[in-house]
């Protein structure tokens, strides 16, 4: 009976001990808004709205590493063809329905309930893969960070490979905590 409560504690305690460690990842699913703010062809994709996962890795410093995967759906369209500079009908599809990214990098976390972050890497858009940078500011609606929500600026590089111009928008989203 002794050795059965000896062992009873050591698990309790050892138990107790590992739960206070905090998790190595934090994961948050996200449901955005996208509004266009610059496009050649704004009328062919005004807005979107989508899902996505948000990853931190916890350090013990106040930078992240920082993994992002969304995916856009963008409905709206003025469905007017738009023609190259030279008079052509272009290479690159002007009007989207749909743009995913894979963003990695790192956030800066200051104080516990506010976040700001520097990602980038491919975006995919039709049948084209761009660069594109996403920098954002986050915060938490509680101390236990179960609900996050985030502004962001998304920038795709050369979206219109004739012209070299970007394609931007600004992101509203708002995360639930998965892990």
């Amino acid at each position: 009976m002794k050795k059965l409560c000896i062992a009873f504690i050591f698990l309790f305690i050892t138990t107790q001990n590992f739960a206070q460690n905090k998790r190595k990842l934090s994961g948050y699913f996200l449901v955005e808004f996208n509004s266009t703010i610059y496009d050649r062809t704004i009328g062919n994709n005004p807005w979107g709205a989508g899902l996505g996962l948000q990853a931190f890795y916890n350090t013990h410093s106040k930078f992240k590493p920082t993994l992002e995967f969304t995916s856009d759906l963008y409905l709206e369209s003025d469905k007017l063809l738009k023609l190259d500079p030279n008079g052509s009908i272009p290479a690159t599809d002007y009007g989207f329905k749909s743009m995913t990214n894979i963003f990695i990098g790192e956030s800066f976390h200051p104080k516990s309930s506010i976040y700001f972050s520097l990602l980038g890497g491919p975006s995919f858009i039709g049948r084209y893969t761009y660069l594109g940078i996403k920098p954002s500011f986050g915060f938490y609606f509680s101390k236990s960070q179960k609900i996050m929500g985030k502004f962001s600026y998304v920038n795709i590089f050369n979206r219109y490979r004739t012209t070299k111009e970007d394609f931007g928008s600004l992101s509203l989203a708002v995360g639930i905590k998965l892990f």
